[in-house]
This record gives C-alpha cells, structure tokens and sequence, in this order.
C-alpha cells in the first residue's frame, strides 16, 4: 500500500453521510432483531441460539455483493466448534483487502432484577438502544454491515476495493478456536488492513482510536493449611484458616498505595491523553470517600501500568457456613499488563510472588489460566491516519488516540498471523455503556457516526487502490 493518503472528494463525503444517516431506523431494526436472540457461548446456555444468530448475520451479509458468504467453525476437542460468518470479495489488481472482524455473541445477561428492561428485547429511549449485546458487539456487527451498505451503493455493484467480514462466534468466551480458525481459513481472511469494531469512544460525542491494549494473564491460587476442615472452637487459635491466611496473601499484592507489588512487571507514564479523576470516578461509578489505587496519571493507571484484580473466590458461603476452619481456599487473579510486556514473564513473577509470600508457612500455588499479548498501534500507519480523519469527518472533531485498559488478545495473534497488516481498532461503545453489566446500552448518534466513519474508511482505502493501480 501506498503511505500517502488522499482523502474521498467532499462529493463521496457527503453522499456516504446522507445514506447512513437515512438507514437509521432499518440499522436499528436490525440490530434489535440481533439484540432478540441470545447468543451466548458458554456451555449452559442453549447452543441453538448461537446457531440462529450467525445465520441471522449471514443473512444480512448475504444482501451484499460478496463472492461468498459462509458459516464457518474449528473443532474443539469432540465439540465442533462455536459458528463464525466469514464473508468475502476479491481485490481488483493493484487495490488493498480490508477486514472487518466483530462478534455476534454476547454475554450471559446476569440477574433478571438488575436490568430495568428486558436483556433480550431492544428499547430506544433517551437517544440510546438498551439490551443485552446492543454495544458489545452486536453494534459492530450491523456498523460493518451499515458502512458496507452505504459503500457498495455509492460505488456500485463492483467496487475494485477487497473486502473481508469475520463475525466471531466465540468472543465472549475467550476465542478458544481463534489460532485454529486462523490457520484453517487464513486465506479467506487475509488483508492489508484490519478494523477491530470492539473497544469504545473516549466519551459521548467525541470519538477515540484505541492505540494500545493491555494484556492479560488469568489464573487460580491455591491455598491450603490443613489436609481436611476441623472444629474452630476444638482447634481454633494455633491454626489460622485458609481464607484468613489467604487475605493476608493477597493483601501482599499491593504497596501502600494500591499499585501493583509485583517485582518485574513492567510500568509506564507516558500518556497524551488527560483522564481527569472526576470524570474517571463518576464513569466508573466509585463512592463517595472511596481512594484512587496507584500512582501518576490517570490515564497511565489504565492503560500503561498493571492492575491486578480479585475476581473470584471459592470458599464455603455464609448460607452453609458451619463452626469449622477451612482447610483450602481458592482465588481467581486477573492481571493486566502494560504494553510491551511478556504474559509469560509476567505470569512467572507472579507465581514467584505467590510462592515468596506464602503466610505462615501455607501450602499455595498458582497456575495461569490464561495469558493474552498486549498491543500498540503504528499511529503513524496510513490506516490510522485515513481512521482519524474519517472519524473527524463524521464527528466534527478531532480523534483521541486511547489506550484501553481492557485486553482483546487475538489483536496479537491476527498481528502474527499477518505481519504486513495494519490493525484499526475502533469503538462503538462509550462510558455509559456498561458492557458485559445489566443495563448494556448503546448511543445512537454515536453509532450513526461509527457507521459513517467506517464508509468513510471503505472509500478511502478504495480512492488509495485507484492511485496504486493507475
């Protein structure tokens, strides 16, 4: 490809706007109708439904001049596989291949009494679309599917620009079968460049291009101080239960100041972007007297220095709980790592952390269950440059270039899979999406303007192949 870029005429750019903007209420007919079948992966929840919603996003993507347009799965172990819809058009000579990737599972929906809608029946009120997977990601599902809507009708049946759509099946549990995938159908979904509509805006109205990505290590502690449970009131005092001890561990995480105490991880201040700690507090929802954790900018807490986090423990509950000392406890750890760090690395100093710190002698362990690579964007690629300038068009204003707290990290192994390709990540949610939570939501103007953003790309990736071929 080509590192310069010239921009669509203004011509294109307001005919792409006025088609997007006039396909709202079928974009958001669509996208309820998505909303209504839930879709969720894990393996307690009914597997037809996944079923239903790729042939729903097949349908949709059938509408379009493709060449193909497939359900596709790797078997997992004796299971066949969770269904990806992966689309597809050849380039014409000398014109780059474009992939867009979303999802079109969602998470499970949680307790019924925490939403004020139904999960799984989209409602439009105050200028926002509410339901499970309404934003995540099924918003990035019909923004490929609107973008590609307005593109193809602007230039006509056989635009010269390749294009490539990956619908995923299984994000939201992981994307177990993503290696695999990517080996199998490597060539169906090879591109120039890659669009990831799965992260978020930098608040309402004004939009983010995400440039770096933490990465993840997930695993299980285990602590033991005795081989079975015994009276508290018989034994109690030289022993120390395992959940006691177990807290002392943990609170061996963290300095004085809530930053992770983990030697050899790796920690960043070096941010452009100022998260001020009163918006930070109230799009995060943190009471009243409650203290910020770490050290140095706000931003750089979030997205350039670890964060280490609980997120579960096994231990008896108070309902059965009896006069005894638990012998065993375990505790899920979730780890985000700054860019540029290893997950490999950073899971052996965990663990090292873990076994140097054992209280009083206990028996612990800790095994990594989950390891995914962090990212960061060339900004100065010419994808992200034709990016920011699309999403200035379609906002109005200037881009913010974002980090993300949060990890998507088959990001590194699509990087792996094709080195040449420029990786774009984009979002369709904001700060009041609340994503993976009851009351998921979507801001429409926000979405209408990712849509447009998208054509937008499509067309200037399109006018880039015209040049090269010429």
């Amino acid at each position: 490809m080509s590192t310069e870029f010239t921009p669509p005429s203004q011509d294109t750019i307001d005919a792409l706007r006025e088609t997007v903007n006039g396909s709202r209420d079928k974009l958001l007919g669509e996208l309820s109708e998505l909303v209504a079948i839930p879709s969720v992966a894990w393996d307690s929840f009914d597997p037809a439904d996944l079923e239903r919603s790729a042939e729903a996003v097949k349908g949709l993507l059938s509408e379009l001049p493709f060449d193909s347009v497939e359900i596709l799965r790797v078997a997992q172990g004796d299971q066949p596989g969770h269904p990806a819809v992966v689309a597809r058009k050849a380039p014409a000579p000398g014109y780059p291949t474009i992939l867009l990737y979303a999802h079109h599972d969602v998470q499970p929906p949680g307790k019924r009494e925490l939403w004020n809608t139904e999960p799984f029946e989209a409602v439009e009120k105050d200028g926002r679309l509410w339901g499970r997977g309404a934003a995540d990601d099924k918003a990035g599902v019909m923004a490929h599917i609107g973008a590609l809507r307005a593109f193809f009708e602007h230039t006509g049946e056989e635009p010269s620009l390749g294009v490539a759509v990956f619908i995923e099946g299984e994000e939201e549990v992981g994307s177990p079968g993503f290696e695999d995938f990517l080996r199998e159908y490597r060539e169906q979904l090879a591109a120039h460049v890659i669009v990831i509509a799965d992260s978020a805006n930098w608040e309402v109205g004004v939009p983010a291009l995400t440039t770096s990505l933490r990465g993840v290590v997930g695993g299980i502690v285990e602590l033991s101080v005795l081989d079975h449970s015994v009276h508290s009131g018989i034994y109690g005092g030289p022993v120390l239960d395992a959940p006691t001890l177990l807290a002392r561990l943990i609170a061996t995480l963290h300095d004085d100041d809530g930053a992770v105490a983990v030697a050899g991880l790796l920690s960043e201040d070096d941010v452009e972007v100022d998260y001020e700690e009163d918006r930070f507090r109230a799009d995060a929802g943190v009471l009243d007297g409650v203290q910020l954790a770490g050290t140095g900018s706000i931003a750089s807490r979030l997205w350039t220095k670890p964060a280490l986090s609980v997120t579960g423990i096994d231990v008896t509950d108070v309902a059965t709980a009896s006069n005894s000392i638990a012998a065993t406890v375990r505790a899920k750890l979730s780890l985000r790592i700054a860019p540029g760090q290893n997950p490999k690395d950073a899971g052996e100093a965990l663990r090292r952390h873990i076994e140097d710190h054992a209280p009083f002698g206990a028996d612990v362990s800790f095994s990594v269950e989950e390891a995914g690579p962090s990212f960061r964007a060339d900004t100065q690629a010419v994808s992200s440059q034709i990016a920011l300038w699309a999403f200035e068009q379609a906002w109005g204003r200037p881009a913010v270039k974002s980090g993300m707290g949060g990890s998507i990290p088959f990001t590194a192994t699509l990087t792996k899979a094709y080195p040449d390709a420029q990786i774009l990540i984009t979002g369709i949610e904001d700060p009041d999406t609340r994503a993976h939570s009851a009351n998921e939501s979507l801001h429409i103007g926000d979405f209408l303007h990712a849509v447009t953003a998208e054509a937008l790309v499509l067309a200037a990736l399109a006018e880039q192949g015209r040049a090269n071929a010429e």
